[in-house]
């Protein structure tokens, strides 16, 4: 029986470290150790910030575990959640096999920092896709934003990586990363009798419960993937995914928040019937974020621009406006930026800005020449008939 057991026990110690050395399958929701606070083997030493591994990822070059709280400095790092985050150093990186489907499309959600750098960014990458993204604006007073990067899946097989592309002087610079997940991505059908896809925006990148900064979408004008499925990012900064959870949503459960201005555009490019008239609908509001008024913003339809303001009602959080456009192509682009360069009332650092939701282009009723009635027609005949007769 004991020579039994040993045996038993020692075949399942060999298949759990195949299953430990193999790759993750990439199901929705965050990274084996997406948020670093799985200790190592002997487990997390005060003396040694940069452990001799990191469970459920790989790592190159200096990349150290920060704690909450810790000082470099007179600066205190900042830990987006739990205890636990890790730091790149000088073109460090961290990856993590994971098993994904081949020619479908995923979102990587992440939360970064910066860290004593004014121009430190993250190269996040699924080889070959790839993207840079700017951690120079700080989007709230937290010091830390969450974003979401998409791309196309070339293998069952690949690698999630972020990398310091940076060479700073001084080695203790570099980015925070903080709580990865994943998301396979759906286009949603569009619905009967409407040329927008996502217009709901339910269909977007993970989104932890637990935050309540929403997620930042970065320029994607460049690349084909998109976290937000139907939708570009056209501008050199974010705009914000949200949802009802933390935020005030006209419908469903998500929605788009416009910032900084110009800067924050999203649009689509919809199919049109040439010389067709068409109306397009959406719905504009406070996301209830303290965001100082005026709300507005800047609505294209083809030609066609118009400029909407968004009018407090104590009964609604949102309104609905409409531009109507006759187009003149197959494809016709939609857009919207805000006005404005709203940030917060009660900080006065988080950059904040209208929601949009509910977006809908359809095919305005022409309005034609009514039938006339036959019992008047008639009626008319025999009058002018009578007429003539006199």
């Amino acid at each position: 029986m004991g020579r039994r057991w040993r045996c038993s026990r020692a075949a399942f110690l060999l298949l759990l470290a195949v299953a430990s050395s193999s790759s993750s399958s990439a199901e929705d929701g965050p990274l084996v150790n997406g948020d670093f606070e799985t200790s190592p083997p002997g487990g997390f030493s005060s003396a040694d910030v940069q452990p001799p591994s990191i469970p459920g990822w790989k790592t190159n070059g200096t990349v150290e575990v920060v704690v909450s709280g810790e000082k470099q400095g007179g600066m205190i790092l900042i830990v987006p959640q739990g205890d636990r985050a890790v730091r790149l150093g000088n073109d460090a990186d961290i990856r993590q096999d994971i098993t994904v489907e081949r020619g479908a499309t995923y979102s990587v959600t992440f939360s970064a920092a910066r860290t004593c750098a004014q121009l430190e960014s993250i190269d996040v990458s699924v080889p070959p896709a790839s993207q840079t993204v700017d951690l120079q604006t700080v989007y709230s007073v937290r010091g830390w934003d969450s974003y979401a990067w998409a791309f196309t899946a070339a293998a069952d097989g690949c690698s999630v990586v972020f990398r310091n592309p940076g060479m700073e002087d001084d080695p203790a610079c570099g980015p925070i990363i903080d709580d990865v997940a994943i998301k396979k991505l759906f286009v949603p059908d569009r619905p009967k009798n409407d040329a927008v896809v996502n217009g709901d925006f339910e269909e977007g990148p993970w989104m932890f419960r637990n935050e309540s900064l929403g997620v930042l979408l970065p320029t994607n004008l460049d690349v084909e993937a998109s976290s937000l499925p139907g939708w570009t990012v056209e501008s050199n900064r974010a705009v914000r995914y949200i949802d009802s959870y933390h935020y005030s949503v006209p419908g469903g459960k998500r929605a788009v928040e416009l910032l900084s201005g110009k800067e924050g555009i999203i649009s689509q490019m919809v199919e049109t019937k040439p010389k067709r008239s068409y109306r397009m609908t959406f719905s504009i509001g406070h996301a209830a974020d303290a965001c100082k008024q005026p709300l507005a913003v800047m609505a294209f339809a083809g030609d066609q621009a118009e400029n909407v303001h968004y009018v407090p009602d104590s009964n609604s959080t949102f309104q609905s406006a409409d531009v109507n456009f006759t187009a003149k192509a197959e494809r016709t682009r939609v857009a919207f930026y805000s006005i404005y360069y709203n940030t917060r009332s009660d900080d006065l650092s988080s950059l904040c800005g209208p929601v949009v939701d509910d977006v809908r282009v359809q095919l305005s009723r022409s309005v034609g020449i009514a039938s006339p009635d036959p019992v008047v027609v008639l009626f008319s005949l025999l009058s002018v008939s009578a007429l003539l007769l006199v």
